[in-house]
């Protein structure tokens, strides 16, 4: 197995339908310019209350991508 050296980002991702859904919305729009996304980790979750409902979840997550050989 060859050794990797990853970058890592952090993200926010927003959704008024689940926390997973926002999960996803941030890592498939940065999917659209960075390669080789490898991992992510939750490392804050939160959302907005109104009328007594949860209208929107919002979540910060680090995205690490393997950096390209250049040889």
């Amino acid at each position: 197995m060859d050794d990797h050296i990853y970058r890592v980002i952090e993200l926010a991702g927003t959704s008024t339908k689940t926390m997973e859904d926002a999960i996803q919305n941030a890592i498939s729009r940065a999917s659209k310019t960075l390669r080789n996304l490898r991992w992510f980790q939750v490392v804050e979750t939160r959302g907005r209350i109104e009328n007594e409902k949860i209208t929107r979840w919002e979540v910060i997550v680090k995205v690490g991508f393997a950096l390209e050989d250049t040889l």
